[in-house]
C-alpha cells in the first residue's frame, strides 16, 4: 500500500462528503423560506440513509464481481462481507478496500441528495425516504456497476467516465426529470412569485460544491498521481470558465451581472468536466466549461418556461451537463484513452451507447418507481400543507 495515495484518497473522501451539505445550502437558498429546513433534511437525510444500505446491500451490488452478464453485481460484499483493510486489486493495488468502499459511498450519498431536487416544497417526507431507498438498489447501484464494476458491461466496451458524468449526472438528471412529470408542479407554479430566499445560502452551497469537487475527480484517480493534480486542475478551470460565460449571458440578456448565474455556471462547468477530467488536456476543459454553460442555460430556459416543475434544475444542469461531457469525453481524450481528436470516433459512439442506455434505464425506471409509489402511498402533501410550507407541517421547524 501507498501511504501517500492513503491519505490523499481520505482527504479526498471527506471533500466529497462536503458536497452534500453544500448542495443543501444551495438548494435550500433557492427555495422559499417556509420550505428551507424541508430541503436541507432531505438532503442530510440522504446520507444516513444511503449509508446503512450501502453497508447492508448497495456497495455489493455495484461493485462485486458481476453475477449477471455485466449487469449488476453479486453478494460477495453484503454486509461489507470481504470489504477488508487490505487491497482489492480490482479496484487498486495501493489503497484499503474499505477505503474504496467509502470513498464510492461518497458518490452515492451526492447523486441520491441531488434527486431531492423535484420533490422541493410539496411531498411528504416520509415518502421520499422510500423512494430514496429503493432507487439506490435499483438504479444507482445497478448503472455503477455498469460503468465502474468488476464485470459491468459498459466499462467492458470502453465507455469512459473518469469521475461520475454518466453514474451520477445523467443519471440522476433524468431520474429528476421522471420525478417531476409523475408527481406534477407546485401549487400555484407560474401564477405566483416563487423567488430563491437566500442568494448568499446559493453562493455559500456553490463554492462548498466547488471545493468538494476538487475530491469528487481529483480523488477519482485513487492515487496521488499526476492524473490527481490534471483532473483537479481541469475542474477548477471547467467551473471557472463556465462561471464567466453564463454571468455574460445573463448580462447580454438582462443587462445585469447576476450571482445566480456564475452559480448555475460553475456547476454546469463542474458536472461537464467529470467525465473527463482525468482524460483531457485543459485547453479543452476550458472549452467545455463554456460549452456547458451555453448549452445548459438553454436548456433551462426551455425547462423554466414549460410546465415540468423541477426548479432546481437537475434536469438542465446535470442531466444536460453530464450528456454533453460524456459526448465531448470521446472527443477531446488524449490522456490515457484515445478520443476523436486522436483519431479514434469510434470512442464518440461507445460514449453515445454509454449515455443512451443510462438516459433510458434511469428515466424509465425512475418512472415505474415513482409512479407505483405516487398512486400507493403518495407523494403529495395537502394544498393547505403546501400553503403552510413543509417545514412546520413536516419536520415542526421554522428556518
Amino acid at each position: 500500500m501507498s501511504g501517500a495515495d492513503i491519505s490523499f484518497i481520505i482527504i479526498c473522501t471527506a471533500l466529497v462528503f462536503i458536497m452534500t451539505p453544500g448542495l443543501a445550502f444551495f438548494y435550500g437558498g433557492l427555495l422559499r423560506k417556509k420550505n428551507m429546513v424541508n430541503m436541507m433534511a432531505m438532503c442530510f437525510v440522504s446520507i444516513a440513509i444511503v449509508s446503512v444500505l450501502w453497508f447492508f446491500i448497495a456497495y455489493s451490488l455495484a461493485f462485486a464481481p458481476d453475477v449477471g452478464g455485466g449487469v449488476i453485481g453479486g453478494f460477495d460484499f453484503v454486509g461489507l462481507m470481504g470489504v477488508e483493510l487490505g487491497t482489492n486489486p480490482s479496484y487498486s493495488d495501493s489503497l484499503p478496500h474499505m477505503l474504496f468502499m467509502v470513498f464510492q459511498l461518497m458518490f452515492a450519498i451526492i447523486t441520491v441528495a441531488i434527486i431531492a431536487s423535484p420533490f422541493s416544497e410539496r411531498v411528504n417526507f416520509g415518502a421520499f425516504c422510500i423512494f430514496i431507498s429503493i432507487w439506490l438498489i435499483i438504479v444507482y447501484s445497478p448503472i455503477a456497476h455498469w460503468v465502474w464494476g468488476q464485470g459491468g458491461f459498459l466499462g467492458a466496451i470502453g465507455c469512459l467516465d473518469f469521475a461520475g458524468g454518466t453514474v451520477v449526472h445523467i443519471n440522476v438528471g433524468f431520474a429528476a426529470l421522471a420525478v417531476a412529470l409523475v408527481i406534477g408542479p407546485r401549487e400555484g407554479y407560474q401564477k405566483e412569485p416563487m423567488e430563491p430566499n437566500s442568494i448568499p445560502y446559493v453562493l455559500l452551497g456553490t463554492g462548498l460544491l466547488w471545493i468538494g469537487w476538487f475530491g469528487f475527480n481529483g480523488g477519482s484517480a485513487l492515487a496521488a498521481n499526476n492524473i490527481a493534480v490534471l483532473a483537479m486542475f481541469n475542474t477548477h478551470l471547467a467551473a471557472s470558465m463556465g462561471a464567466l460565460v453564463w454571468m455574460l449571458i445573463e448580462y447580454f440578456k438582462t443587462g445585469k451581472f447576476s450571482t445566480l448565474g456564475m452559480a448555475s455556471g460553475a456547476l454546469a462547468g463542474l458536472v461537464v468536466v467529470t467525465p473527463a477530467a482525468g482524460f483531457v488536456a485543459p485547453v479543452f476543459a476550458l472549452i467545455m466549461g463554456g460549452l456547458s454553460s451555453l448549452v445548459c442555460f438553454i436548456v433551462l430556459s426551455w425547462r423554466a418556461s414549460s410546465k415540468v416543475d423541477e426548479s432546481l434544475d437537475a434536469i438542465s444542469i446535470h442531466g444536460t451537463g453530464g450528456i454533453l461531457g460524456a459526448i465531448l469525453t470521446g472527443v477531446f481524450a488524449a490522456i490515457g484513452a484515445e478520443g476523436a481528436i486522436l483519431g479514434n470516433w469510434e470512442q464518440v459512439w461507445i460514449q453515445l451507447i454509454g449515455v443512451a442506455i443510462t438516459v433510458v434505464y434511469s428515466f424509465v425506471a425512475t418512472f415505474i418507481l415513482a409512479f407505483i409509489i405516487h398512486k400507493t402511498i403518495g407523494f403529495r402533501v395537502s394544498s393547505e400543507e403546501e400553503y403552510v410550507g413543509l417545514d412546520i407541517t413536516q419536520h415542526g421547524e421554522k428556518a
